[in-house]
């Protein structure tokens, strides 16, 4: 092929496709024939590829193409913008369309276990059936504690951050079957109650919540938004409301994917607290003014940046382009 002659015939062809893609806008007859002159191009380019392998023709067609093609797709959006705008809009209205039910999964989890820690305290028998008297004596005395200093700080808030951020991933992605994010609930619920009658019968009380309370706040907080969105997701399948099943449930499906993302920055942090400041020989007041400003600084970011992104109408989902073509419904 002789590529002179192609540039020659085909030159007013791309220089029009190029004059094009550099409008900045198109009527309907414009667009049009962008489409035409983009496909016939490509053609050109394949011809010249396949006959001549790489050349100078071909790259200049190659740019001019993916200038074409960046009309009509639409240029991707700066990662470092689709980043603030998850941070400072997404997720906070995401978290903020999540705080009553989050209440709820809270109040729930506290009633069942203090239901345990009340059953198991109150009889012998049950306390018993946990274990020897040696064994529960060692739990409440030593066991609890050194829980939190056993192992390397480091290593330590890596694994509970780990098995955090993985129990509140479970919530959300398993939470449309109806049953997971209840056991969840229960299982949590039943370990704190049993271990609370376990220090309680030993009269260390004061320890539990003194070594709870630094980083339980806000780690507890974090597994009750995530119960809180599975929960939420499942209803949008059970009651889509005028939406059909499959529109409800994609548009909560992914405006609440994100609580699972954003909670593991949440769980990271309470991860270090558990680590570093749980078994830390500071004084515990402090220890406990660290847990309560982590808690604070999440629930300002969840009612106040939530409430604001959500009057301005945001859901958490993603924008309009990026989530598709939406159907038309009453109601």
């Amino acid at each position: 092929m002789d590529l002179d002659a192609l540039a020659s015939a085909r030159h007013d062809d791309w220089e029009r496709l190029d004059v094009l893609a550099t409008t900045r806008r198109l009527d309907g007859p414009g667009a049009d024939e962008l489409i035409e002159r983009y496909q016939a191009t490509a053609s050109d380019l394949s011809l010249v590829q396949a006959t001549a392998g790489s050349t100078a023709l071909g790259d200049r067609l190659s740019v001019s193409l993916a200038r074409a093609r960046l009309r009509f797709t639409g240029a991707p959006e700066n990662p470092l913008r689709q980043f603030t705008r998850f941070a400072i809009v997404s997720l906070p209205a995401a978290l903020y369309r999540l705080r009553w039910l989050s209440l709820a999964v809270a109040v729930v989890t506290f009633a069942v276990a203090a239901l345990y820690a009340w059953w198991i305290g109150g009889d012998p028998r049950v306390l018993a059936a946990l274990g020897t008297e040696e064994e529960l004596r060692q739990v409440a005395d030593e066991g609890f504690v050194a829980y939190y200093s056993e192992n390397p700080a480091a290593s330590f808030a890596g694994a509970v951050w780990t098995n955090n951020a993985w129990i509140a991933a479970q919530c959300v992605a398993f939470g449309i079957l109806g049953v997971w994010v209840p056991h969840v609930i229960l299982q949590n619920a039943q370990n704190l109650g049993v271990t609370a009658a376990v220090m309680f019968a030993y009269d260390e009380a004061d320890t539990f919540f003194l070594y709870i309370a630094p980083h339980g706040l806000l780690e507890l907080t974090c597994v009750f938004v995530a119960a809180a969105a599975g929960l939420r997701i499942f209803w949008a399948w059970v009651a889509p409301g005028p939406r059909s099943r499959g529109v409800a449930l994609a548009e909560d499906a992914r405006s609440l994917f994100s609580v699972a993302i954003g909670l593991v920055f949440f769980l990271f942090v309470s991860g270090l607290i558990e680590g570093f400041v749980t078994p830390a020989p500071w004084p515990w007041p402090v220890k406990i003014s660290i847990g309560v400003a982590a808690l604070g600084g999440f629930l300002a970011y969840m009612l106040v940046l939530g409430r604001r992104a959500w009057r301005a109408g945001e859901t958490g989902d993603l924008v309009e382009f990026d989530a598709g073509a939406s159907r038309i419904v009453a109601g």
